[in-house]
């Protein structure tokens, strides 16, 4: 009887320390993939929803159509939503970048809104009696008191941002995924286990490192549980 190879690769374990100092330059590649992609995804998807954020709490009515376009988008399948953006961004990451943004859009414009609905309006009032224009009132008063809110969906879209990045597998820009997807395919278990493991990491690490951001940048709530 032949003797069973020592190599846990050979033996196509799943775990197996092996495979990763061998891959650790395929790792830390499809790693820096997955975050620039979530992260560039994040960033875009914030800065469109900051101003329309902003439309629709100064005026009224936009705020329905905002909603429901961005909830729309949410519920559109991700195969689908690719799919759909294909024929104008072809196979790139930049395929990737604008269907996560999307998918962000309902999550910052809900949080962001709903936390400038939040501010008291007799705040607003002192604010404008001690001289505070619609700028400053905004910049100084407005989004400060709104960033708790808003942070809280700036976490849930940069975790579903993670999670998402991975389907980018099917047009060759996943980051892990790449290394999921091909893995699967090969039944490569030691590839798939390690990557899906690090898709994790990589969302608990970025939630936490985003709820530090918050502790420090709205100091007076933990002052008001205090």
């Amino acid at each position: 009887m032949t003797a069973p190879p020592h190599d846990c690769l050979a033996r196509n374990e799943w775990i197996c320390g092996a495979y990763l100092s061998t891959r650790r330059h395929i790792l830390w590649d499809a790693v820096l993939q997955h975050l620039r992609l979530t992260g560039l995804s994040v960033l875009i998807g914030l800065a469109v929803a900051v101003p329309l954020a902003l439309a629709a709490r100064r005026w009224g009515w936009a705020a329905g159509p905002v909603l429901a376009v961005t909830t729309v988008l949410y519920t559109i399948p991700s195969l689908a939503m690719f799919s759909l953006l294909l024929p104008v961004y072809g196979l790139s990451a930049t395929l990737v970048v604008a269907g996560l943004v999307l998918y962000s859009l309902t999550l910052l414009v809900r949080n962001i809104l709903a936390g400038l609905r939040a501010v008291p309006e007799e705040t607003r009032q002192a604010a404008r009696g001690m001289g505070y224009g619609p700028v400053r009132l905004l910049l100084t008063v407005e989004l400060p008191l709104a960033l708790p809110a808003a942070m809280a969906g700036l976490r849930i879209a940069t975790v579903s941002a993670v999670s998402l990045v991975t389907v980018g597998a099917i047009v060759g820009f996943g980051g892990l995924g790449n290394l999921i997807y091909a893995g699967m395919n090969t039944y490569f278990k030691a590839q798939v286990l390690t990557a899906s493991v690090l898709c994790v990491v990589i969302a608990v690490a970025a939630d936490l490192l985003l709820l530090g951001v918050q502790r420090l940048l709205t100091p007076w709530t933990r002052a008001g549980r205090t």
